[in-house]
């Protein structure tokens, strides 16, 4: 009797997770393609335009007492330190951390255009779509009343994976756009310390390494998500041959889960790999 078949119940359902997961990857893709000037509709962006004055004031202030730190660090003797290319390189370090400070908006804006451009290109023709496979289709179509029931728990269990590894793939790359966001003002602080010597300028320089590292997490987001999708569609491994169809099938709806959990895994920790890969 077909009231015992629940193998269309199961597609139906299947259907309706994976079209909420590629949903939420298209989410994801426009997300990181956008600059968090966009972000939006750029009100986060304005709020951070109206503090940042405040932390240029403050890092103008700095640079000075960083360059007045600096300069007596660096000279013991000032009759024999102070040459000419000593007193040089000291006023374009001022002058270089006093620009760095100003315009610390501008530098960041053109770094977060170019990582959702690149994004942008990677996503272009390279999003595989989340489907289930015909020929596992047909088999589940065709399972008897307690294989059909047991794969229909299953599928129960792995929907609500997959939801639940949807709404954090969205968390983190919402994550990351706060993190943009904070790091932003705090530029004309660190930047301020290129005022001082090397043991000072420290600072700016490690601030610098970790808002590269956030801000081309986003191409590392697009590229763990291609990667991962492109595993899903590459089917089973050779050696699921062996086994009866309707093994295979939850062999292949348990894969098409683990490989979700691990897309969510590697775009968590995409600023991780982000920073070991370009020794950020």
């Amino acid at each position: 009797m077909d009231v015992f078949k629940l193998g269309e119940k199961i597609l139906n359902l299947l259907e309706m997770v994976f079209g909420f997961w590629n949903n939420q990857v298209n989410l994801v893709f426009s997300l990181l393609g956008q600059s968090p000037v966009n972000f939006k509709g750029g009100g986060p962006w304005g709020v951070m335009q109206g503090i940042e004055p405040i932390f240029v004031a403050v890092g103008s202030s700095l640079v000075v007492l960083f360059f007045v730190i600096g300069f007596c660090s660096e000279s013991i003797d000032v009759r024999e330190e102070m040459r000419f290319e000593v007193i040089l390189r000291m006023l374009i370090r001022l002058g270089l951390a006093e620009w760095l400070v100003a315009n610390n908006v501008t530098i960041m804006k053109a770094f977060f255009t170019s990582a959702g451009n690149l994004v942008n290109l990677l996503s272009q023709g390279n999003v595989t779509t989340l489907t289930i496979d015909s020929n596992q289709a047909e088999i589940i179509e065709n399972l008897g009343f307690g294989e059909s029931l047991i794969m229909l728990i299953l599928a129960a269990l792995l929907s609500i994976i997959i939801i639940i590894c949807g709404f954090f793939l969205i968390y983190t790359v919402y994550f990351r756009f706060l993190k943009l966001l904070i790091l932003v003002p705090m530029g004309a602080l660190a930047f301020s310390t290129m005022g001082g010597n090397r043991g000072v300028s420290h600072t700016a320089v490690s601030y610098f390494k970790y808002f590269l590292s956030v801000v081309f997490e986003a191409v590392t987001m697009a590229l763990a998500i291609i990667v991962c999708n492109a595993f899903i569609s590459a089917g089973l491994p050779a050696f699921a041959n062996d086994y009866a169809q309707w093994a295979q099938t939850l062999m292949y709806l348990c894969e098409m889960t683990f490989t979700i959990a691990l897309t969510v895994g590697s775009v968590k920790g995409a600023q991780n790999l982000t920073s070991k890969a370009f020794g950020l």
